[in-house]
């Protein structure tokens, strides 16, 4: 009797993403389920999830972690391969992720991923709280668990840790620079109610010594340099996201 081939779930979160969804779902061909949690949607996503053929579950969640795993949860796969609706799969990386579901090796993957600001590739300085170049984002089911942050939330992840994937994940991560600055702004928002609520938000030293040791790590051990101004406004960015969260948190009201 054949065995049956590992099934492949793409969970995703989204927030009124009707534009970017459609070119998003046209690359997960390989998948056997599509799971698009639609967290406080006021526009299409919903019915441009369903049209790719994806389950949909509606609803409002304050904190990343509890929404990315209440996707999981709704997955029916052998296998999650987590996306989100800015990110593009490459062939690549379909190829390779099918070769290592049906390898059966490992139980998580790390994935590659491209960075983009509008049309340009930005290669190198992403790290930390503003970008990565690589994410663990295929998993068997049941291996992988978020925690309750609202922004950039922590996981466990148990099991047998595989190579890094063939390919690379596309990742559209702002149209211009001020995406990126609203983005800071967001991101240090929610961080400092994560702060707030954990309560224990740091010394002002502390968060200010780490201006420097951040901004080093991006512009100069992760070769932010080789990018420019481009290279310096995501190292300066990355390192002024402690500081500026530890500051709403202090000032700011919840």
């Amino acid at each position: 009797m054949t065995e049956a081939k590992p099934r492949i779930s793409v969970v995703m979160c989204a927030h009124n993403e009707q534009e970017r969804l459609p070119s998003c779902l046209e690359k997960v061909s390989f998948a056997d389920e599509i799971i698009v949690v639609c967290d406080k949607c006021t526009d299409q996503t919903e019915e441009v999830a369903q049209k790719y053929g994806a389950k949909t579950v509606v609803g409002s969640w304050d904190i990343e972690g509890a929404r990315r795993n209440r996707a999981i949860e709704e997955a029916t796969g052998d296998w999650i391969f987590e996306l989100d609706a800015d990110e593009h799969v490459s062939e690549e990386l379909a190829i390779s992720i099918r070769s290592a579901v049906r390898s059966d090796a490992f139980d998580l993957y790390v994935v590659p991923v491209d960075n983009y600001v509008g049309k340009r590739l930005v290669r190198y300085g992403w790290g930390a709280s503003f970008g990565t170049s690589a994410v663990w984002r295929l998993f068997r089911k049941g291996h992988k668990n978020w925690g309750s942050q609202r922004v950039h939330p922590s996981f466990d992840m148990q099991g047998r840790k595989g190579p890094k994937l063939n390919g690379a994940l596309l990742h559209f991560v702002d149209r211009n620079i001020s995406d990126m600055i609203c983005r800071l702004d967001s991101y240090s928002t929610a961080r400092a109610a994560d702060l707030r609520e954990s309560g224990n938000i740091g010394t002002f030293a502390n968060n200010f010594r780490r201006i420097f040791s951040r901004f080093y790590r991006c512009f100069v051990a992760r070769k932010g340099y080789k990018e420019g101004g481009m290279g310096f406004l995501i190292a300066l960015f990355g390192a002024l996201f402690p500081i500026l969260s530890y500051l709403k948190a202090r000032y700011e009201d919840s």
